[in-house]
C-alpha cells in the first residue's frame, strides 16, 4: 500500500501538539477495569487520529487501545490493512505530570507492520520505520552500535511489575547488569532501546498496540527481540505478549542466555 510517511507524521505530531500537550498533568484520570489509567487526552488523540487519518486514507480503519476488545478482535481478524494506535502509551506518566509518555501508530498489512511512528512530544523526536527502509529518528537513520559490553556493565530498561516473582526476585538478588530503569513507556523504552539509550529490555506483559511500531523500529535499526518463549513479537493477535531486546547482537544473546531463552 502506498503510504506517505511524511504525511502521518504531519498527522501524529500536529495531533499531539494540539490535543494532548496542552492537558499534560492537568486532567482528571479514570481507572478502567483492569485497573490501568486512561485521561481525556486518551480518548480526544485517538478519535482525532481516526478522524484524520480516515480522511487521509478512508479505506484504512483503526485498532485503538480505548475501543472494546470486540471492537479490536473484529478489526484483527477483518483481514484488511489497520492502523493500531496508543494514543498515550504512558498514561500513569502522563497523568501525574512525568514527561515521559508518547504516542505510537504502527500500520498493519497482512498481519505485519510495514510502517510505523512513535512521537515523543515532550522533546519533539519522532522516531519512524517503514518495512525494509530503515528507522529514523527525526529523520537521521538509526543504526546498530555494538557496545562490546558485558552484560554486567549493560544498562537494563525492565519491568518488575509483571514478572513472575520468581525471575523478579533472581534479578534483584543477582543483579546481572549494571543498573536499571523502569521508565513507563512500553514504545518509547523500545525506540530508546533502538537509538542506544539503553542496551537491554525486558518486560512480561505488552499489548499489541505497546509494541506494534516499536519493535519495527527497533528492527529496522538493526536491533534484536523475542518473547520470553523465544518466539517472535506477533502482531496478529491481541493476547499480551513478553519482550526482551537489545540493539547490540552479542548483548542479545548474552541477555537470552542468561534468561535460559532461545530464541527461534
Amino acid at each position: 500500500m502506498n503510504i506517505d510517511l511524511n504525511q502521518i507524521k504531519e498527522i501524529v505530531i500536529t495531533s499531539s501538539k494540539e490535543f494532548i500537550l496542552p492537558r499534560f498533568n492537568a486532567v482528571e484520570r479514570a481507572y478502567k477495569p483492569d485497573g490501568s489509567i486512561v485521561t481525556e487526552a486518551d480518548l480526544v488523540m485517538q478519535e482525532q487520529l481516526i478522524s484524520r487519518l480516515n480522511e487521509a486514507y478512508p479505506d484504512i480503519e483503526l485498532l485503538g487501545e480505548e475501543m472494546t476488545c470486540e471492537q479490536q478482535q473484529s478489526l484483527l481478524t477483518s483481514g484488511k490493512a489497520l492502523w493500531c494506535v496508543d494514543p498515550v502509551d504512558g498514561t500513569s506518566n502522563f497523568a501525574a505530570g512525568l514527561p515521559y509518555f508518547s504516542v505510537s501508530l504502527a500500520l498493519i498489512e497482512k498481519g505485519k507492520v510495514t510502517l510505523a511512528i512513535v512521537y515523543d512530544p515532550i522533546r519533539d523526536e519522532c522516531f519512524s520505520a517503514q518495512r525494509d527502509q530503515g528507522a529514523h529518528l527525526n529523520g537521521q537513520k538509526l543504526s546498530v552500535k555494538e557496545t562490546g559490553l558485558s552484560l554486567k556493565k549493560a544498562i537494563a530498561l525492565l519491568d518488575f511489575k509483571r514478572l513472575t516473582p520468581e525471575l523478579a526476585t533472581q534479578l534483584v538478588t543477582e543483579f546481572p547488569y549494571a543498573s536499571q530503569r523502569s521508565l513507563g513507556s512500553i514504545a518509547l523504552e523500545l525506540c530508546w532501546i533502538a537509538a542506544g539509550r539503553g542496551h537491554i529490555y525486558l518486560h512480561a506483559k505488552q499489548h499489541l498496540w505497546d509494541y506494534a511500531a516499536a519493535q519495527l523500529i527497533l528492527s529496522e535499526a538493526g536491533g534484536y527481540a523475542c518473547t520470553l518463549e523465544g518466539k517472535s513479537l506477533s502482531s496478529n493477535q491481541l493476547k499480551p505478549c513478553s519482550t526482551i531486546a537489545a540493539l547490540d547482537k552479542s548483548l542479545f544473546i548474552k541477555w537470552c542466555n542468561y534468561l535460559n531463552v532461545s530464541p527461534t
